[in-house]
């Protein structure tokens, strides 16, 4: 039972949905257990990120990635029921502050969502830490494999 769906309900920049659905599968390959996946990622603009930031978290304004676990009593077991919702213009924002590519940035809050799915939390530092240090070693895996910069829909790599 693997499915996997994308949302793109964003206007700030082209993407070549056929490469970053091959990116996560890949990624997913590597780090979902045998149980598999039923997720939903969804690509969205600043707006609808800052709406669904206060409706379910009572925080204002715009985030990076939101993530909704769907298991069962949130156990860590089983098939990874989730969706994830991918903030594009934080994407943007974050590439300036950490001088990296909005397109590595989406791939990382799909690495960080599937995280959280998967149990790793990130609210005390020794637990960011670790979690960090997944992400980055799968981000890193992943790019290595993927010319991440051609996620750009018309195929020219952009800052």
């Amino acid at each position: 039972m693997n499915e996997l769906r994308f949302f793109n309900r964003q206007k700030t920049r082209a993407i070549a949905m056929p490469l970053l659905k091959r990116v996560t599968l890949r990624f997913l390959e590597q780090a979902v257990p045998v149980d598999g996946y039923e997720l939903g990622i969804h690509l969205v603009a600043a707006p609808e990120m800052a709406r669904l930031n206060e409706q379910y978290l009572q925080h204002e304004g715009s985030t990076d990635v939101i993530t909704f676990n769907y298991r069962e009593g949130k156990k860590n077991t089983g098939p990874v029921l989730g969706e994830i919702f991918i903030c594009v213009d934080d994407a943007l924002k974050q590439a300036k502050e950490f001088k990296t590519t909005w397109q590595s940035e989406v791939v990382r809050y799909v690495v960080h969502g599937v995280l959280h799915l998967l149990g790793y939390d990130d609210l005390r530092p020794d637990l960011r830490r670790t979690m960090k240090r997944e992400e980055n070693r799968y981000v890193n895996s992943l790019s290595r494999e993927f010319d991440l910069g051609t996620l750009q829909a018309d195929g020219k790599k952009r800052k």
